[in-house]
C-alpha cells in the first residue's frame, strides 16, 4: 500500500488563518498582548469556529507576522506531501483591521515566495470576501487581485443566506479580467445556495457543496458543467455540519458522478493534515489506491495551475500509484 504522504498532491481549501502552527501562535499572542480563549475539543456549531478564529486574526498585525505564517505554511505543506496549493486570505478584511490595504498580502506573497523557494512547494492565492460586508470591499479585494498575479482567484464565503445578487457586476469584471471565481455553498445553507454560486456568482469550483445533493437538478448541473467540489469531510464534522465523519456524504457525491477533490479548509482546527484527509476517507470508506488518485488527479485539473504544472503533477501522481 503506498504511502499517502508521499502522493503528489493539490491543495485547494485551506484558510491561511487556519493554518498557524501553535507555538507561532503563541508567540505571536504574547507579542501583541492577546489572550487566546482555550480552543474547545469540539466546535458547537459555526458561530463558535468563527470567534476562535477572530482570535487568530487579532494575532496577525504586522508584516513580518504574516509572512512568518505564510513561509510555515509552504513548510507544512511540503511536509505534507503538496506540491501546489492555493490558499485562502481575507486580505481585504486585514487591510480595513490594519489601515493599510496592501500590506497584509503583500506581506503574503513574500512569505509564500520565501517558501517555495525552501521548499518548492508552488503556492498561488484565493481572496475571500464575506457575503455580509458590502460589495464595496469586494470591489477592493478584486482591485488586489488585478494588481497581483499570484491572486488567481477570488470569492465570497461566510453566511451563505446573504444571497449573491449586490456582488454580481464584481463577479462579471472578475470573469472577464481572467480571475478565477471560486464560492463557498452548499457547506452551512442548502442547494439553492450552490445554484447561486453557479448562476449568479459564475462560480469555476464549489467550495464544500456537500448539500448540493438535496436537489437533483443542481446536481445534475455539476455533473454536466464538471465544476469541481472542494470536499473537506473533517472540517464539516468539526464544524456540526455532519454527523460524524463516517456519515459524511462524500461517497454519494461521487455516486452521482460529481468531481471532487480532497481539502483540509481549517487544518489547525480540526488537527487534521491533508495527508491526515486522505488516510481517513481510505481507511472510512474503503476506497483503493486508484480511486485516492483520482483524487489528487481531480485537484491538479481544478487548480489555476500552469500547465506544464499539471502534466508534471499528472507524471508523478501516475508513478506513485504503479510504485
Amino acid at each position: 500500500m503506498p504511502d499517502l504522504a508521499t502522493l503528489p498532491k493539490a491543495h485547494l481549501h485551506v484558510h491561511l488563518e487556519s493554518t498557524v502552527r501553535p507555538g507561532t501562535l503563541a508567540e505571536l499572542a504574547d507579542s501583541h498582548g492577546v489572550t487566546l480563549p482555550r480552543k474547545p475539543d469540539a466546535f458547537e456549531g459555526f458561530t463558535q469556529f468563527a470567534a476562535h478564529n477572530g482570535a487568530v486574526r487579532d494575532c496577525l498585525r504586522r508584516p513580518e507576522d504574516f509572512t512568518r505564517v505564510a513561509r510555515e505554511f509552504c513548510a507544512s505543506q511540503a511536509a505534507d506531501g503538496v506540491r501546489y496549493a492555493e490558499v485562502t486570505f481575507t486580505a481585504a478584511a486585514h487591510g480595513e483591521r490594519l489601515g493599510d490595504p496592501d500590506m497584509p498580502l503583500q506581506a503574503v506573497l513574500a512569505g509564500l515566495k520565501e517558501g517555495q523557494a525552501l521548499t518548492g512547494v508552488e503556492c498561488r492565492v484565493l481572496l475571500d470576501h464575506p457575503r455580509r460586508r458590502p460589495a464595496a470591499r469586494l470591489k477592493r479585494t478584486l482591485d488586489l487581485a488585478r494588481r497581483h498575479p499570484e491572486v488567481v482567484g477570488i470569492g465570497v464565503a461566510g453566511e451563505e443566506n446573504h444571497p449573491l445578487a449586490p456582488f454580481a457586476d464584481l463577479f462579471g469584471e472578475a470573469a472577464d479580467a481572467g480571475i478565477g471565481l471560486v464560492h463557498h455553498a452548499g457547506e452551512t445553507c442548502g442547494a439553492d445556495s450552490v445554484r447561486d454560486a453557479l448562476t449568479t456568482g459564475r462560480a469555476d469550483r464549489i467550495g464544500h457543496g456537500i448539500r448540493a445533493l438535496e436537489d437533483p437538478s443542481v446536481i445534475a448541473e455539476l455533473r454536466d458543467r464538471r465544476i469541481p467540489l472542494e470536499v473537506c469531510p473533517s472540517s464539516n464534522a468539526a464544524l456540526g455540519l455532519v454527523e460524524s465523519f463516517s456519515s459524511h456524504p462524500l461517497p454519494h457525491l461521487l455516486d452521482a458522478g460529481l468531481v471532487v477533490t480532497l481539502n483540509t479548509d481549517i487544518p489547525d482546527s480540526t488537527g487534521t493534515t491533508l495527508t491526515d484527509e486522505y488516510i481517513r476517507v481510505r481507511e472510512t470508506f474503503g476506497y483503493d489506491d486508484t480511486v485516492l488518485a483520482t483524487f489528487a488527479r481531480n485537484a491538479v485539473d481544478a487548480s489555476y495551475a500552469s500547465e506544464a504544472t499539471k502534466t508534471l503533477l499528472h507524471k508523478d501522481i501516475d508513478a506513485w500509484l504503479t510504485t
